[in-house]
């Protein structure tokens, strides 16, 4: 039997079959998880715990494996969620105050559901940006998780998904649930040395979600390996079975685009990135570099026209931002809402007419080979600075999502992978992203890939 400290920080999958093999249990993994979750309630990463539900479904658990009948791969694994996803009897609280006394919701939302039906064990709801809104993860209402990797000064955890990477990052969930619109889930990821999975716009049911964007809102998985994101994404689809692949390295062949994505990098950020390129090379991987004007044109549209989130977050928040309650949210939030407000209607369908336009060219150009850059141009910043100056947050903000925000537009599915660490100890991060709905076979080169990115040189 493993000791339930060690198996509570395993990967989920792994997690899965000590439990299936009756090496471990359930209730007591469930159990340690709540007890490390209850002591570490002043660090501002889970808003809502749901120990009896966790209880309840780890005890239905055991007695399933005990019995040799297990729901899934996953069965009796603990999970936690984004708080902008519906749990029956919960609030959704969106990270917001202006929601604090908002009704419980009445129903799981389908992916809890799914996450249920497969023997899950959900353990709460996370925190994250107000209404989900920064890639830095920063909360005035709730307070915001400190980035585990520096315990000396705070630093930022990465958002909007940030209690979703500090929990996992910490040890209190082995996988959490995060939603992705301009980066959420892969720069937590990044600046928490984990994986995380951008799925293709559609793949994974958003229903009972908060939105923020309907275009690009996605959810995905913020875990420990490429295979519990495997596992997760069939266990939020809902399906009995992935048609994830394992590829051979010698078939990866992955395109380093020289516009934007390398501008402006910390030194770990670039030579952690170079060296995961280079073994992924030594070990069969065809690399080719090149411009891509593609990715230019993404981002002066950006600059000219505006965004196509900050058109629709507006248009979710309209009667808040224009209202009274506005002084409750976080400025910053508001500031990045009211940019929707000043687009016109042009603007908003030039962007979408070019996007789809731009996505056809894209495939072309790459033609079966994915795409490899550093998801951040940098480490986790310091926390105090940011919250002090809205003008370097506001700048920090932007070049956090950068690359990620690319990815979005062009509706590029992607899995942020750990590449090291910089001379502190704060991860860097490889992001692999191939054109949309090809989820399937980005996901089976990420298992082959992974190890190849995450090591070391010698």
């Amino acid at each position: 039997m493993t000791d339930i400290a060690t198996l509570s920080n395993l990967t989920a999958a792994a997690i899965g079959r000590a439990l299936a093999a009756g090496e471990d249990s359930p209730v007591a993994l469930a159990e340690h998880l709540l007890e490390q979750i209850d002591a570490a309630s002043g660090q501002s990463v889970f808003l809502a715990v749901t120990g009896d539900r966790a209880m309840r479904e780890a005890r239905a658990a055991e007695k399933r494996l005990a019995a040799g009948r297990p729901l899934s791969a996953l069965d009796g694994v603990p999970i936690a969620w984004k708080d902008l996803i519906d749990m029956a009897g919960e609030v959704t609280t969106a990270g917001s105050a202006t929601r604090r006394d908002a009704p419980p919701a009445a129903d799981d939302a389908p992916i809890v559901a799914n996450a249920t039906g497969s023997g899950m064990v959900s353990l709460g709801k996370l925190n994250l940006t107000e209404f989900a809104y920064s890639g830095l993860g920063h909360n005035p209402h709730f307070g915001t998780p400190a980035n585990p990797h520096d315990r000396s000064i705070p630093r930022s955890p990465g958002g909007s998904s940030s209690g979703a990477a500090v929990a996992v990052a910490s040890g209190l969930a082995p996988c959490a649930i995060g939603t992705d619109t301009g980066g959420s889930v892969r720069v937590p990821s990044a600046f928490n040395g984990l994986v995380g999975y951008k799925s293709s716009e559609g793949r994974i049911d958003k229903s009972a979600i908060f939105p923020l964007s309907y275009t690009f809102d996605t959810v995905g998985p913020l875990t420990r390996s490429v295979e519990d994101c495997v596992l997760l994404d069939m266990t939020l689809r809902g399906a009995p079975a992935t048609d994830v692949c394992r590829q051979p390295i010698e078939a990866l062949r992955l395109f380093v685009p020289e516009t934007i994505v390398l501008d402006d990098l910390d030194p770990a950020v670039s030579e952690n990135f170079e060296n995961s390129l280079l073994r992924l090379q030594q070990a069969g991987a065809q690399v080719t570099r090149g411009p891509l004007e593609i990715f230019a044109q993404a981002a002066a549209m950006a600059t000219d026209l505006g965004t196509i989130q900050a058109a629709e977050a507006y248009i979710v928040h309209r009667d808040l931002v224009d209202g009274p309650d506005v002084a409750s949210i976080d400025r910053r939030v508001v500031a990045r809402i009211m940019r929707g407000k000043q687009m016109s209607a042009a603007d908003l369908l030039g962007l979408q007419r070019a996007r789809i336009a731009m996505m056809r060219k894209l495939a072309d150009h790459l033609d079966g080979r994915l795409l490899a850059t550093p998801t951040v141009a940098m480490v986790a910043p310091g926390s105090a600075p940011l919250d002090d100056d809205d003008d370097l947050f506001h700048t920090a903000n932007l070049k956090a999502l950068r690359n990620t925000l690319l990815g979005n537009f062009l509706n590029l599915p992607g899995l942020a992978i750990p590449s090291g660490t910089d001379d502190a100890g704060l991860p860097t991060s490889t992001l692999i992203s191939s054109i949309g709905d090809d989820d399937d076979r980005l996901l089976g080169f990420g298992l082959t890939a992974e190890r190849f990115v995450r090591s070391h040189p010698d």
